[in-house]
This record gives structure tokens, sequence and C-alpha cells, in this order.
């Protein structure tokens, strides 16, 4: 994936042959513990909802690589200023958590399609226009994609588990942050400041 700092980006997976990813509600609980340890120095996190075969973040990034802390089985051969990459740091942790659920399912192999995607929705020659239906047919939003898609994501973002059928409202989806927008939890993992910036809710 390339990624650009001070950008906005549709970062998503699924399942390996479209293969459910959790299984059960503390399944989702370690993956976001994973997003939380792995990934929150790198980029500030506008929307997210796990649905049971995917995933999907909107993603602000705030820095590229950074410095990390060699793990204590490596310690002796590397010195404090090895250096990880926002790439890096998201294949560790889709490989950690496959490495649990393998063990928990008793499966081996990849659990997550290759590669992951990354979409930038704040620039205007990598934005995929929006498209929206009219009673006289559908047509194409171009005023200024690179502010309005943000929205258009968003909001695909968190109606995600009701266009599955898995919910009739999206504030009933216990894994997303539009429980955090309207007030129903108060999740640590959203940036809603840096959300002002791009989006509505």
């Amino acid at each position: 994936m390339i990624f650009e700092e001070h950008h906005l980006y549709h970062f998503y997976n699924q399942g390996n042959n479209r293969e459910k990813i959790f299984f059960c509600r503390d399944n989702y609980l370690f993956f976001l513990k994973k997003i939380n340890t792995h990934l929150l120095s790198y980029v500030d996190v506008v929307a997210w909802c796990l649905m049971p075969n995917h995933f999907h973040f909107l993603i602000y990034v705030k820095a590229l690589e950074l410095g990390v802390k060699p793990s204590l089985e490596v310690k002796a051969s590397l010195d404090d200023t090895n250096r990880r990459t926002l790439n890096d740091t998201i294949g560790l942790m889709l490989r950690s958590y496959t490495r649990a659920i393998n063990i928990q399912q008793n499966r081996s192999g990849s659990l997550f399609r290759n590669p992951s995607k990354a979409e930038c929705i704040t620039k205007s020659d990598g934005i995929t226009p929006s498209f929206y239906n009219t009673a006289t047919g559908t047509r194409l939003n171009i005023t200024v994609p690179e502010k309005e898609y943000p929205q258009v994501c968003f909001d695909y973002i968190h109606n995600n588990p009701v266009a599955a059928g898995l919910v009739n409202q999206p504030e009933d989806w216990e894994f997303s942050s539009y429980r955090d927008y309207c007030g129903l939890r108060n999740g640590k993992m959203i940036d809603k400041e840096r959300a002002k910036e791009f989006v509505v809710w």
C-alpha cells in the first residue's frame, strides 16, 4: 500500500475467499486491541467497522515511519534506532491476528486477502468518484470530490451492517464507531477532532 502523510485513507480487507475473520465477540475485541496497540501511533482513526468477514477503517496518516523499541527477544541484536513503517506495522498486526485465529480455529494459512487495500480519498487524483441515485437515474458527484468523498466513505462504513442485513439501524451494531458518534458509547479509538476536518455526523 502507498501512504502519504496528512491524507485520509479508506483502509480495508476481507477474509481469504470471503470467509469469516471474526468468530466470536472476543475476536472483535482482540482485533480492536491490535489496532490500538499497533496503528494509533501512525494514524488517527476517523471511522471504523468490523464485519464478520471484513473490516473498514477511515484513517488519517500522521506518520509513515516511527522508531520502535525492539522486543526482548531481539534486543541483543538491535539498537533503539530501529525504524518501522506504517506498512510494516499493518503487516505485523494482521499476521499476529491471523496466528491467534489459526490457533483458535485449528486452521492454517492466510486469513486475509492479499494485499490489504488503502485508497486515498483526499487527493483529487486518487479519488474514485461517488455516485448517487435519483428519480431520474444515477448521477456522478463531481463538484469537489476531495471534500465530498470523505463523507460518502464515512457514511458507507457506518451503514455497512445495515446493508448486509445484520441490523436494522447502524447504532445496533456493536463493532462500529457509529455508536461513539451518536453518543451511545465513549470509545477512545476515534479522533472526533480530526473527523471534524472531513465529515459531519
